[in-house]
């Protein structure tokens, strides 16, 4: 299965992601802090990364741009409780996959992380 890192910036809701994709086999890095997350890709292989809009110090496309500097070939996935055309559109520029509005259920959640991992090429 794949390794996965999951950045938001609420407890709960990263916890709550991690449990569900571990359910499904995969790996889960679970972090609350954009430091410890870019600190950890830059060491670690990271097939996929869900990253909220709303963190603590930096934006996830702040951080979308830096992780994509580390890891070019790392899918994306942008959450979003507040949708912009904006966003969407710098998200997809700096090479997001998937642009999300929360709440995302878990259902969504296995789809969309499963397509994108099926069009993750192998190494």
């Amino acid at each position: 299965m794949a390794e996965i890192l999951v950045l938001g910036d609420i407890l709960d809701a990263t916890v709550l992601m991690g449990k569900i994709l571990k359910k499904k086999g995969h790996v889960v890095h679970t972090f609350t802090e954009e430091d410890d997350a870019i600190a950890f890709v830059r060491n670690h292989p990271i097939d996929l990364a869900i990253l909220d809009i709303k963190l603590k110090k930096m934006s996830g496309i702040e951080v979308l741009a830096i992780l994509k500097g580390e890891r070019s070939s790392m899918r994306t996935l942008i959450l979003t409780g507040y949708p912009t055309v904006e966003t969407a559109r710098e998200a997809v520029n700096l090479g997001a996959d998937e642009y999300c509005v929360k709440p995302i259920d878990r259902l969504e959640l296995e789809e969309r992380v499963a397509k994108m991992l099926a069009a993750q090429p192998k190494s």
